[in-house]
């Protein structure tokens, strides 16, 4: 058997399932089907990804650990925007602004679960949203697929197609950590971005519709540096938020590489692929401190790093941003994949 369903808990009426993927290559994966929540991602005995223990802690996510995201990734600026000539209002979650889909997104639902148990094992999770969800126009469908490869990558194939034009943006929300999930900051970590331009914040964390040339500034990721020494920056834009959380913009089209990420204790590096234009860098910069968590371990602030790939942050408010509107009947269709080696 490649893949193991066991179950975790009742929640809502609801049988909430722990499934256990393996490629018997030396990767393994533990994933729910509450909020498609990616557990545990084991390489070669190394548990690289923040997560919770219990059903009762995930009900408490705070930072979104492992979890897919939707329908909208990041941010939108006023919890609201404009689709074809009307103005949709959105629930506030993150001050006056919408947050990772509101109140209650895709990281709090339980999907529908299918197993394909082969050489390389799959999970394909199921949802539908209906229309008004968080105040999101349409009915939408969509699936998320995880599949752990021959080549020891997990590959996230994110499908979707509404009723009615609307948005439409989903990321997972996973934390990396190359040396381990409890073995503190990743300040010794290199990162390498394949990136020549990003967009910088408002004080809320929200593009201000600029584009920014990383030339001389720490969001230059192309140079064989730690990561600790771009965290210590003075440089405003990481200074205001503690690190990065920003939206960085990804060279090339298509199915590419990206970013690569290496543990400086383990040696794992991680190499990731997408289709998308851009990626949320997010350094744990929020990440609670003093909280148990998986396997009693103590996170800290820059305890891992998100690579949310995705359409831009705030995409709806500026026109020379690739958006995230889908039309009535468009097949939505992405791939991102993090590879071990």
């Amino acid at each position: 058997m490649s893949v193991i369903k066991e179950k975790l808990a009742d929640y809502n009426g609801k049988e909430v399932y722990v499934y256990t993927l393996d490629n018997k290559n030396g990767l393994s994966a533990q994933i729910l089907n509450y909020g498609g929540i990616i557990k545990r991602l084991v390489y070669r005995g190394v548990d690289v990804v923040l997560g919770r223990d219990t059903m009762d802690e995930y009900l408490n996510n705070d930072g979104y650990f492992g979890a897919i995201i939707g329908r909208n990734s990041n941010r939108i600026e006023n919890s609201e925007f404009e689709l074809g000539g009307k103005i949709y209002r959105l629930n506030s979650n993150a001050g006056r602004n919408n947050l990772h889909g509101g109140n209650v997104g895709f990281d709090k639902k339980v999907w529908k679960a299918e197993i394909v148990d082969a050489e390389e094992p799959s999970l394909i999770l199921t949802y539908v949203s209906p229309d008004g969800e968080e105040g999101f126009p349409g009915e939408v469908k969509v699936s998320v697929t995880y599949t752990l490869t021959s080549d020891n990558s997990i590959t996230i194939h994110y499908e979707g197609e509404a009723d009615q034009d609307t948005v439409l943006n989903m990321t997972n929300h996973s934390y990396f950590n190359m040396n381990g999930h409890s073995s503190g900051c990743v300040d010794g970590h290199k990162l390498w971005i394949d990136s020549d331009f990003y967009t910088p914040n408002t004080e809320e964390c929200m593009p201000c519709g600029e584009v920014l040339s990383v030339k001389g500034t720490p969001f230059d990721f192309k140079a064989d540096e730690t990561l600790g020494e771009k965290l210590a920056s003075s440089y405003r834009q990481v200074k205001m938020f503690g690190g990065f959380d920003h939206n960085i913009i990804l060279n090339g089209r298509g199915y590419r590489k990206v970013a690569c990420f290496t543990g400086d204790k383990s040696g794992i590096s991680m190499e990731i692929y997408t289709d998308r234009s851009g990626m949320q860098l997010y350094t744990g910069n929020g990440i609670e401190e003093g909280r148990v968590c998986k396997d009693n371990a103590l996170y800290g602030k820059h305890g891992g790093v998100c690579f949310e790939t995705q359409a831009f942050p705030n995409s709806l408010k500026f026109s020379h941003f690739p958006d995230a509107i889908i039309k009535k009947g468009e097949k939505y269709d992405t791939l991102t994949a993090y590879k071990f080696i």
